[in-house]
């Protein structure tokens, strides 16, 4: 069962990872550094599937894709906050990590909470009240990316249809 783990406002990248880190390009070593500023115990008891469960400004600060990166390589399946930085959610979306703002999640989750997440439907649904918090959907370009895996996928993919089709492709 996924897990909640709840963080508050103002969340940023390099509390997500520490720019010390930053010469690393494998999500699996980066991993082993997530959150280290705000939870030293999060990268060893994080689980594939868990989800982060924040306030307001999620990745606020520098933009660096290594923070989702980071997340992704832990195992983190989606993050649902209150709001995001801008840079942040894009680079989410980019790196394949399902982001999702409600408005009224946080304040119904406590850490170690069973989660589930169906970000197609805009639902965050805590398991160990039955609880279900709405969330803004995603419009479907960003739902097609996430389902590719990422930006560089979908892009592969988008090239490869073209191709087939006898497209010119530049």
């Amino acid at each position: 069962m996924a897990r909640a783990w709840v963080f508050g406002d103002n969340i940023s990248t390099d509390d997500i990872i520490a720019g010390r880190y930053l010469v690393q390009h494998d999500p699996r070593e980066l991993a082993k550094h997530v959150m280290e500023a705000v939870d030293p115990e999060f990268a060893s008891k994080v689980r594939a599937g868990d989800v982060i469960v924040a306030g307001r400004n999620f990745g606020c600060g520098s933009s660096r894709e290594h923070a989702p990166m980071a997340l992704k390589g832990a195992g983190v399946a989606a993050v649902v906050a209150t709001s995001f930085a801008r840079i942040f959610f894009r680079n989410a979306i980019n790196q394949g990590l399902p982001v999702l703002v409600s408005k009224e999640a946080k304040e119904g989750f406590r850490t170690g909470d069973g989660i589930r997440v169906d970000v197609s439907r805009g639902e965050v649904i805590n398991t160990s009240t039955g609880k279900v918090y709405r969330a803004e959907p995603l419009p479907d370009f960003l739902m097609e990316i996430l389902r590719a895996g990422g930006l560089l996928p979908y892009l592969k993919e988008m090239r490869g249809k073209e191709v087939r089709k006898g497209q010119s492709v530049i």
